[in-house]
């Protein structure tokens, strides 16, 4: 989500120790924790443990390149063989999300719905891509203490134009660091879809980031923790790595962690 490759996408994430907590507004908190979206291309390493009727744990290569008004996502499993080069391209240009998914050895389809599970986990395409931090409405909405650190309660909501499956979300933001220590996805009728909470925190070039995650969705008997605390910056990729016809290939980049 951004995680700051998860959840795209979570979701999402870097920090900045110098915010003063008391006297920002929800639209400077949101405009902050947006900007630290950093513009360029970067390599993660992710470890994905799904919990369930089916535990499988996934080892997983994001290539990931952002701009100000875009993102472009691939999720590709490394691990284990028999899902070996399993990939998934995300997109986002302005408002508008579109990805597709290559199953070994020649299939690739088009992403119809957004809500599909990302490789069977409790995060959806859309968790792994949208940036609700640029919604239009966005509100504090309380404070509240998460794991001994007290945090400004942001509300996101969508605005005219803006398409979403969720109708708000919420964010426990540590303000001195910007991280977000916990987030929920609510629907039109304020059922809980989606929860997240950052269980560890690292210091990635000299800023906090979220390196731990565990994920609740609307499935009762299921989560899926995600630990993607190894991280490469300046990354170069081509155009090609970020098509359809580029998911077929799961070559490490040069210096990738």
């Amino acid at each position: 989500m951004n995680l700051r490759l998860m959840f795209s996408a979570a979701v999402v994430m870097i920090a900045s120790a110098a915010c003063a907590a008391d006297t920002v507004s929800a639209s400077e908190l949101a405009a902050r924790l947006n900007a630290l979206r950093q513009d360029g291309a970067s390599y993660v390493r992710l470890r994905m443990e799904i919990k369930g009727a089916k535990p499988e744990t996934l080892q997983l290569q994001i290539k990931q390149r952002l701009t100000k008004s875009s993102s472009e996502v691939v999720y590709q499993v490394l691990f284990p063989k028999e899902r070996k080069g399993e990939s998934v391209l995300l997109k986002r240009v302005g408002r508008s999300i579109s990805g597709s998914t290559f199953t070994p050895p020649d299939s690739v389809r088009a992403i119809n719905d957004m809500k599909e599970p990302l490789f069977g986990s409790d995060l959806s395409y859309e968790d792994a891509i949208d940036n609700f931090c640029a919604w239009e409405q966005q509100a504090i909405v309380g404070t509240e203490v998460v794991d001994g650190v007290s945090c400004q309660i942001l509300e996101s909501k969508p605005g005219k134009g803006e398409r979403s499956s969720y109708a708000s979300v919420r964010s426990w933001i540590d303000t001195k660091r910007l991280v977000p220590m916990r987030i929920e996805k609510y629907s039109s009728s304020g059922q809980l879809l989606r929860h997240i909470d950052t269980t560890r925190v690292v210091t990635d070039a000299g800023h906090p980031i979220p390196a731990n995650l565990a994920v609740r969705g609307a499935r009762q008997d299921s989560s899926t923790l995600l630990d993607g605390s190894r991280i490469k910056h300046d990354v170069s990729y081509t155009d090609a790595e970020f098509s359809a016809e580029g998911l077929k290939d799961i070559s490490v980049p040069h210096g990738a962690p």
